[in-house]
C-alpha cells in the first residue's frame, strides 16, 4: 500500500521552524519534497534544521536573481503544493504570492504562513517567534503556578506558534487536495501564526461564567483571594506544592529523582494509583469520599466536600493525601515506578530532562527517535515522524546538502509557463459530506473532529454511559474539544451497544479513537474487522507515547503533562530537575496532538485508494515536533544552552523581554540595551525608533485583554473568521452558561469555505436521534434505556453541568 500522499509534489520554500516542519509533515506520509533555499543554505544555522529537512530534495536559487525566479516559476507549474512562511508580500516580489502560483498552475494549493495576516495592521512586523508569543499572551498566560509566584512575564523558548501553525498548515494542505478532487482547482490558504498559537492555547483562554466553586482548585480559590485581599503574587515554588493537588504533581522517589504522578479526575486511575502505591485500604478506612462525580453538591453525602473521582479535592484530602502520597514514593526509584504504573495501567512518568529522553530505551525502540548520517553535522539523532501510517512506516533519510540535487530537479522542467486567468472556484466546504465516529476522550482525540467541524464534517460522537471522566475534564473542557458534534451515549461492550456500532460502522468514512491496540481490539474496531464492513473507512490512533515501532511504554497510558515530564518540556520550563513546572495550562501538547490526527484524517480522505490505511500519531510524538530546537542529539549537544527556569526572559540580549515606561516589551533583531534605559521610553516610541534599524518590538500582551478587545457575542451575527484575535461569547448555549472560546480563524482559505462549529452538546442530547436514524424503533430504544446499554444524560436532572 502506497502512502497517501504518494506523488503529491511540494515545494517547501519555508525557513525556520513552520514552513520546514510542514513539509517534513507531508513528507512523512509519502509527498515528494524538493526544499528551495537562497544562497548559503538554510537560515537557521542548526541541526534541528537538519531534522526538519529530512528526506527532502534540495535546489538554491536566488529568487532577486531573474533566472532563479523564472526556474522557480518553472518549478510552480509541475507543483502540487507551495509552502511558505514569510511576511506577506514577500513572495509576491518575486512574482510567487498566491495570486502568481495559481495563475501559473490552477491547481496548486498555496499555503502562507506568515506570522501576522495579511490583513492585520501589523503583517509588515518582522514575526519572530517570540514576536507571534508576546502578541498572543504566551509568555503571561503560563498557568496558573506563574501567576502564584508573581512570574510576569514569563518566558517559554518553545516555538509553541510555529509547530502549532505546521500542523494546522499541513492540514490545510490537505483539505486543499480534498476540496481539488471535487472542484479540479487549487487554493490558497493563509494560516497565520499568530492565529495559531492561540488555537493552540485556547484552553488558556476558555472561560465559563459562573462556574460554581467545587470546579476551582486551591490554587484559583488562592489567586482569588490574594485578589480580593490585594496582596501581592509571590508565593515560593516550594509553599505552592502545598496547593496541588496530589494527583496532579511532583513527588521525589528513592533515587532522588521526581516522579510526576498525573492521574486525576478519572473513575479508576486514582484509586488504582493508591492501591499500587499501597495505600488504599488505609485512605478508604479514613472515610475518602467516592460518591458519583455528576451528583449536584445538593445531593452529596452529608458532610462530603469533594469526591476522589473529580478533580479537585478539597483542601483536607489535598494535604492528608499528599503527604502519603510522599511518603510511598520514597520507596522506590523513579523509573521502578514508571514501571509498576504503567503495568497498572495508570498515568505516570518519571522526569526527565530532554537530553536524559534523547538518549533512553523507549523513543529509539519505538522509532520517535533515528539516527543519520547527516552531511553537515555527522551522526545525528532526530525525531522520528509525527503522524505515521501503520501500513508504510517512514524511516529517516538525512538532509540534503544544499543544491545536492539541483541537475536532477532541473533536467525534466517545462518551459516558462504562461500564466492564465484563474477560474473561479467553486466555494464550499472542503469536508461537506465526510461523517466521522469520534470514539475518543479527554483533549487531543475530541480536538480531532472539533477541528474538522469547521470544514463540514459531520461528527458523531459515542460516549459510554457511565462517565470514565469527572465533569470539569469532559464537559468544562469540552465546551471547547467537544465543538460542532452530536452525542451519542451508548455502552459498545454490551450486545445492544455492539449493534449500534455495527450499524453505525457502514456509515462513516472516518473513526477517531485514543487509546491502544488492546482496547481498540476489545471494541471489535481492529482494522481488519472495519475493513471487511468497510474498506475505505479511515480509522486514526491516537496514543501517549507510540511511534511507528515498539518500545517499553509503548502501550503505557498517559495524559499531557506525563509526556511533558518525561520528555523534558517540565525540567527545561522549570529551571532543572528539582523544579519541574507543567507548561502552560492545559492543553499545550494536547492541542497539537488533535491538529496533527486532524491532518491524519485529512491526509488519508485525499490519497484515499480501496483500501484506507490505518493513520497514527501520539502525543509523544507531537511533543517532541514543539521541542524541536532541542530535540536533537551529536556532536555538541551536551553544550547547547537551553533557556529555563522562571527568571529568564529571552535567549540574549537581541532576543529578550524588556521593561518599558508603560509595561513590558518583546524585543527581537540585532540590538538590546540595559533594562535601566528601556524603562526611559514607552514601547510604542521604541517601536517607532528601533522599526527602521529592522528591530522587530511588540508589547507583551495577556489572554485577558486580547479576549476582552476581540470578543463578539455568538448572538450578534456571522463572526468575523478573518479578523485577528477573535474571540466568541456563545451566549446562547446550551448549558445555560455564557462561553467565552477562540474563534477557528486560523485556517483561511481563500476559494474553500469554513464555518463556526456548533455549541458542545450536553453529552448524550442526540442518543435517541442518531439511533433512530440508524433504524432502531422507539420500543427498541426504550428497551436498550431500559438495561443501560445507552443513556441520554450522565445527569439525574438531565442537566449539562452538575452544580
Amino acid at each position: 500500500m502506497s502512502p497517501p500522499l504518494h506523488g503529491v509534489r511540494v515545494l517547501d520554500f519555508g525557513q525556520y521552524v513552520a514552513g520546514p516542519a510542514v513539509a517534513l509533515l507531508l513528507a512523512d506520509l509519502g509527498a515528494e519534497v524538493i526544499r528551495i533555499d537562497p544562497p548559503g543554505g538554510p537560515r537557521w544555522d542548526s541541526p534541528a534544521a537538519a531534522a526538519l529537512n529530512s528526506g527532502k530534495k534540495s535546489i538554491v536559487l536566488d529568487l532577486t536573481d531573474p533566472a532563479d525566479a523564472a526556474t522557480a516559476r518553472r518549478l510552480v507549474a509541475t507543483a502540487d503544493v507551495v509552502v511558505e512562511n514569510f511576511r506577506p508580500g514577500v513572495m509576491a516580489r518575486f512574482g510567487l504570492g498566491p495570486e502568481d502560483t495559481l495563475a501559473l498552475n490552477p491547481r496548486v494549493i498555496h499555503l502562507s504562513m506568515p506570522g501576522f495576516s495579511a490583513t492585520d495592521p501589523r503583517a509588515g512586523l518582522p514575526a519572530w517567534e517570540g514576536i507571534v508569543l508576546a502578541a498572543t499572551g504566551g509568555f503571561t498566560d503560563m498557568g496558573l503556578n506563574r501567576i502564584l509566584m508573581g512570574v510576569d512575564p514569563s518566558y517559554t523558548p518553545l516555538p509553541l506558534a510555529s509547530a502549532y501553525a505546521a500542523a494546522l498548515g499541513a492540514l490545510s494542505v490537505a483539505t486543499g487536495l480534498v476540496a481539488r478532487r471535487r472542484t479540479g482547482r487549487g487554493d490558497a490558504f493563509e494560516v497565520p501564526l499568530a492565529e495559531a498559537v492561540l488555537e493552540g492555547l485556547a484552553f488558556n483562554s476558555l472561560a465559563v461564567s459562573g462556574l460554581p466553586p467545587r470546579y476551582l482548585s486551591l490554587r484559583e480559590h488562592e489567586i482569588a483571594r490574594r485578589r480580593a485581599a490585594g496582596e501581592p503574587m509571590d508565593l515560593t515554588y516550594e509553599r505552592l506544592q502545598e496547593l496541588l493537588d496530589p494527583f496532579y504533581r511532583s513527588y521525589p522517589c528513592q533515587d532522588g529523582r521526581l516522579f510526576y504522578h498525573c492521574c486525576p479526575a478519572h473513575r479508576t486511575h486514582a484509586i488504582r494509583s493508591l492501591k499500587v502505591l499501597g495505600l488504599w485500604e488505609t485512605v478508604r478506612a479514613e472515610g475518602i469520599p467516592t460518591f458519583d462525580p455528576y451528583l449536584s453538591t445538593d445531593h452529596w453525602p452529608e458532610d462530603a466536600d469533594c469526591t476522589l473521582l473529580a478533580y479537585p479535592l478539597s483542601e483536607h484530602w489535598t494535604q492528608r493525601l499528599s503527604k502519603l502520597i510522599a511518603e510511598a514514593f520514597l520507596r522506590h526509584p523513579a523509573e521502578e515506578w514508571e514501571r509498576r504504573f504503567d503495568a497498572a495501567g495508570i498515568p505516570g512518568a518519571a522526569h526527565r530532562s530532554t537530553l536524559e529522553w534523547l538518549r533512553s530505551e523507549h523513543p529509539r525502540a519505538a522509532g520517535l527517535l533515528a539516527t543519520v548520517d547527516d552531511p553537515v553535522h555527522g551522526e545525528l539523532t532526530v525525531p522520528g515522524p509525527v503522524v505515521w501510517t501503520e501500513e508504510t512506516k517512514p524511516g529517516r533519510r538525512p538532509a540534503p546538502a544544499p543544491d545536492a540535487d539541483r541537475a536532477a530537479i532541473l533536467a525534466d522542467l517545462p518551459g516558462e509557463p504562461s500564466p492564465v486567468a484563474p477560474a473561479a472556484t467553486p466555494g464550499g466546504l472542503p469536508l461537506d459530506g465526510v461523517r466521522i465516529l469520534d470514539l475518543t476522550n479527554v483533549i487531543a482525540g475530541p480536538m480531532i473532529g472539533a477541528t474538522l467541524a469547521r470544514f463540514g464534517a459531520e461528527v458523531i460522537k459515542i460516549d459510554p454511559p457511565t462517565p470514565g471522566f469527572d465533569p470539569y475534564h469532559a464537559v468544562v473542557i469540552g465546551t471547547h474539544a467537544q465543538r460542532g458534534k452530536r452525542s451519542v451515549l451508548a455502552d459498545l461492550r454490551t450486545p445492544a451497544g455492539r449493534d449500534v456500532l455495527d450499524r453505525l460502522l457502514p456509515t462513516v468514512d472516518v473513526v477517531t479513537f485514543n487509546g491502544s491496540e488492546r482496547q481498540l481490539g476489545a471494541l471489535g474496531l481492529d482494522p481488519e474487522r472495519l475493513r471487511s464492513m468497510r474498506p475505505e473507512i479511515v480509522l486514526v490512533r491516537v496514543d501517549a507515547y507510540g511511534g511507528p515501532g515498539e518500545g517499553p511504554r509503548s502501550h503505557a497510558a498517559g495524559y499531557d503533562d506525563n509526556v511533558q515530564a518525561c520528555t523534558g518540556i517540565m525540567t527545561r520550563f522549570g529551571g532543572g530537575p528539582d523544579t519541574p513546572e507543567e507548561h502552560a495550562h492545559l492543553g499545550t501538547i494536547d492541542a497539537l496532538a488533535g491538529f496533527c490526527g486532524a491532518f491524519a484524517v485529512v491526509a488519508a480522505l485525499a490519497g484515499r485508494g480501496e483500501q484506507a490505511p490505518v493513520m497514527r500519531t501520539s502525543l509523544t510524538a507531537a511533543g517532541q515536533l514543539l521541542q524541536i530546537p532541542f530535540l536533537y542529539d551529536g556532536a555538541g549537544r551536551d553544550d547547547l544552552r537551553e533557556p529555563s527556569g522562571r527568571e529568564v526572559l529571552g535567549e540574549h540580549p537581541g532576543y529578550h523581554c524588556y521593561q518599558a515606561a508603560d509595561g513590558w516589551f518583546f524585543l527581537a533583531g540585532p540590538a538590546g540595551a540595559a533594562q535601566e534605559r528601556f524603562q526611559e521610553h514607552t514601547i510604542e516610541e521604541w517601536a517607532e525608533l528601533l522599526g527602521p534599524r529592522g528591530v522587530a518590538v511588540h508589547r507583551i500582551e495577556h489572554i485577558a485583554d486580547l479576549r476582552a478587545r476581540g470578543l463578539v457575542r455568538e448572538s450578534a451575527g456571522p463572526v468575523p473568521l478573518r479578523d485577528s484575535a477573535v474571540f466568541v461569547r456563545h451566549d446562547r448555549h446550551p448549558s445555560g452558561r455564557e462561553v467565552d472560546l477562540i474563534a477557528p480563524q486560523a485556517v483561511r482559505p481563500r476559494n474553500a469555505r469554513v464555518r463556526m462549529p456548533s455549541d458542545a452538546p450536553r453529552y448524550g442530547a442526540h442518543t435517541r436521534e442518531v439511533l433512530a436514524e440508524l433504524g432502531f424503533t422507539p420500543a427498541e430504544i426504550d428497551a436498550m434505556a431500559a438495561d443501560g446499554s445507552i443513556a441520554d444524560s450522565w445527569t439525574a436532572d438531565h442537566g449539562y453541568l452538575p452544580t
